[in-house]
């Protein structure tokens, strides 16, 4: 081969140039399931001569020696090395698709409702509605490109339970996002939390503006995925993620479900609202909150109790993007607590990998603001040194100076992203003196937990129970659940699923689903409920656990027709909050 010959012509005279392999490619840690492939023909070093009709012909260059094919082969392999790792850089392994999407977190296909066998127990009559829970399914696997699991498109697993039978379908919600690249068959958008990497995703967000350009692309449309959570406020069941505005669903009679479109409640460029809005069931208001790269960093919202946006609280005392992903409500305040986690937009301009880091310099604090405030001015904040809560299971008022704010506490957070086995999660109580600026803090279980659930009628309201997944190697596969005294802090009930079996956020179910009053002696009365997966024989289950049971018994449980990945949050819709009607499913 000539050695003058370039490092283009070398890659694309190779049938597949991704596939040559180098040293680098090979002694990639993050790749370890890529197969050495042979080095192509036109690599190999040209022979000292071709056989032509059984006589010998002399090439044009003397054969070149060992040492010197030595030199030859390593020059180009440095040279490859240096290129390919400035151009495409090795993928970590929490955004190496090829790491993350196997065993229960790979994809699945879309399954239309199909009734379910009940193997175990026999289903209470009270749940009657439907179990939803969202989770990424990636439509498209990227080939090459960075994909954290966070970042996998929106996907609802649904099982509708009535006179104790189950019938469960799964299907993408229909984001924007999907339908793009549904109809071209690849990725189109770039993935922006996994991170920008290199010269070639610096390269692929040029496209991305390209198309947004050309009008390909519309981004009043929205680009998010809907894969976090799910919501039913103002008769609107709806499917959320924080990069975007709400996806609105009906559910099918069948079981199945049906993604209407996109809630345009806000005609703004890059609207987007957090997948955790709080509903008041006192009032039917529902409080929310939206983050941005740009200043002002936070705004903070509600809706009437007809789904009427109300107008906008910036929160100009946050200076500098920051990543808040829960907060809270109580009778009177709306609770923000902020993390170490900050948001560096220039990462993704200088493709310099994720744009969420953890500044190890900045002190959690957490913001309390009038529920009904008018502006910033009524933001006051407490730093809580050592506190990194990105979910908040409950937080209420102790009179009129008081409020207490119960949640887990992501321990070594600047592991959250890439390494979040390496993050443990212990369930603390904080109490914040609002007239003395006192705060203190107490660990009620250093247990790993997160993902937790309450009854929700006791929603910013003193609360006594608590459910909470227990962590299984790393969020979201969870190897049991805890039910939490919030009141002596302490355990009562906890349930293993047993070796090789993990589930996901256990979720509350009330037995009385009409229940609009507060009743301490029936706040645990109803079921727990999750999907479960045996990562032995490969089956998935729904399974029903009694809330007030001494170890959570299960009474029921579902044998589902496939395999149900592991996911985020899910929400169970009584059936007398819906009907056929799309007035009163949709709005």
């Amino acid at each position: 081969m000539d050695s003058t010959k370039s490092l283009t012509t070398l890659i694309n005279s190779h049938p597949n140039p991704n596939k040559i392999t180098t040293y680098s490619t090979l002694c990639n840690p993050y790749k370890p399931n890529r197969i050495r492939q042979s080095i192509p023909r036109s690599m190999h070093t040209t022979p000292t001569s071709i056989q032509t009709n059984n006589s010998i012909t002399k090439s044009k260059n003397p054969a070149p020696s060992f040492i010197e094919s030595l030199i030859t082969m390593s020059q180009h392999t440095f040279l490859y090395k240096t290129i390919f790792n400035l151009i495409h850089p090795p993928l970590h392994p929490s955004v190496d698709p090829t790491r993350v999407f196997t065993g229960n977190f790979s994809p699945v296909n879309e399954l239309s409702p199909t009734e379910c066998p009940v193997v175990d127990g026999e289903l209470p009559v009270s749940l009657n509605g439907v179990y939803i829970r969202n989770g990424p399914n990636p439509q498209h696997m990227p080939r090459g490109c960075p994909l954290h699991f966070f970042e996998g498109d929106g996907m609802l697993h649904s099982l509708q339970l009535c006179k104790c039978r189950a019938i469960y379908a799964c299907s993408y919600v229909q984001t924007y996002k999907f339908k793009l690249e549904q109809e071209a068959g690849f990725p189109i958008f770039p993935n922006m939390l996994s991170g920008v990497y290199g010269l070639a995703g610096v390269f692929k967000c040029l496209i991305a503006g390209f198309r947004v350009l050309i009008g390909h692309i519309n981004l009043l449309k929205g680009f998010g995925l809907a894969n976090t959570s799910l919501a039913f406020f103002a008769s609107k069941l709806v499917a959320l993620g924080e990069s975007d505005l709400p996806y609105i669903l009906d559910l099918k009679q069948e079981g199945d479900i049906e993604t209407l479109g996109r809630w345009d409640f806000d005609k703004n460029l890059f609207a987007n609202m957090t997948a955790h809005p709080k509903s008041d069931i006192n009032t039917n208001e529902t409080f929310a909150f939206k983050c941005s790269p740009i200043f002002p960093y936070l705004t903070f919202f509600s809706f009437d109790e007809n789904g009427v946006k109300q107008n906008d609280v910036q929160i100009f005392s946050i200076d500098q993007p920051t990543l808040i992903h829960d907060f809270a409500i109580t009778k009177r305040f709306a609770i923000f607590p902020q993390t170490q986690l900050v948001v560096v937009p220039q990462n993704v301009m200088l493709g310099k990998g994720m744009p969420v880091v953890c500044d190890p310099s900045k002190v959690p604090r957490i913001g309390i603001i009038p529920r009904y405030a008018k502006s910033d001015a009524e933001m006051r904040w407490f730093d809580v040194p050592g506190f990194n809560a990105m979910h908040v299971t409950n937080a209420w008022e102790n009179g009129d100076d008081e409020v207490v704010v119960v949640a887990p506490n992501a321990k070594s957070i600047e592991n959250i992203l890439k390494r979040i086995d390496e993050v443990h999660f212990a369930l603390e109580k904080v109490r914040i003196n609002m007239r003395t600026g006192e705060v203190s803090r107490k660990v009620l279980s250093t247990r790993n937990l997160e993902l937790g659930s309450i009854n929700g009628s006791y929603l910013g309201r003193k609360n006594r129970y608590a459910y909470l997944g227990i962590v299984g190697e790393e969020v979201p596969r969870m190897s049991g659940v805890v039910k939490m005294d919030l009141e002596t802090e302490c355990e009562v009930s906890t349930r293993f699923y047993g070796g090789g079996c993990y589930g996901g956020e256990p979720l509350f179910v009330p037995r009385n689903a009409a229940q609009d009053h507060l009743n301490s002696d029936d706040e645990d009365d109803g079921t727990v409920v999750t999907y479960i997966h045996d990562e032995n024989s490969g089956e998935s289950k729904f399974i029903v656990m009694d809330a007030n049971s001494p170890c959570l018994d299960i009474v029921a449980a579902v044998k589902l027709p496939s395999r149900v990945p592991y996911g985020f949050h899910g929400l169970f819709v009584h059936r007398d909050h819906f009907s056929n009607d799309p007035e009163k499913v949709s709005g």
